[in-house]
């Protein structure tokens, strides 16, 4: 049993690292749309016969929600998540890893209902002939809503890695210090 948790943590804590570290370079995405949407409004306010996009803002929301999405499992992983160290801080390593198994528990079920959720809105977009925004722009939404289902079914995959994690130190394990 040991062996197959320590390859599932592994299989997933490689994959989902990889993919933080090529998401968050999301940021350079997000930050050349918003400046090409500053100076294509300021090249049109000073009279340069450049007209502003319409598709800059709805854009850099998407590129947000991906970044943010995909880079959580990546978050998850490195423990990056907020606790209280008021009590956390002083427990021992097994209080900490029986606490934490616990209470990932309810991070496991958001994540199933989540991802429950974001799948029937995904297929919602494609049966209806594809659903658009309804700004000017009008992109199809069902891409973003495909990010958003990858993402938290990766995050759910990381939550259960994490709840392995937490199983093995508790059997004496050593799979790393959580911060």
């Amino acid at each position: 049993m040991r062996t197959a948790l320590l390859k599932y943590v592994s299989l997933v804590d490689g994959m989902n690292y990889w993919i933080g570290r090529v998401v968050m370079y999301g940021i350079f995405l997000m930050m050349g749309i918003l400046l090409w949407s500053t100076f294509t409004k300021v090249g049109s306010d000073l009279g340069f016969g450049i007209n502003p996009s319409l598709w800059t803002l709805e854009m850099a929301q998407f590129a947000m929600v991906a970044y943010y999405i995909l880079g959580g499992p990546y978050s998850i992983q490195l423990g990056s998540n907020v606790r209280m160290d008021l009590l956390y801080g002083n427990w021992s390593d097994r209080k900490k890893a029986q606490i934490d198994a616990l209470s990932v528990l309810f991070l496991i079920v958001y994540l199933v209902i989540l991802l429950w959720g974001g799948w029937d809105s995904l297929t919602y977009s494609f049966q209806y002939g594809g659903e658009r925004s309804s700004t000017v722009w009008r992109p199809y939404l069902w891409p973003i809503k495909l990010i958003m289902v990858v993402g938290i079914f990766l995050m759910l995959l990381q939550a259960v890695s994490e709840f392995f994690k937490d199983i093995l130190r508790l059997m004496g394990e050593d799979v790393g210090r959580k911060v």
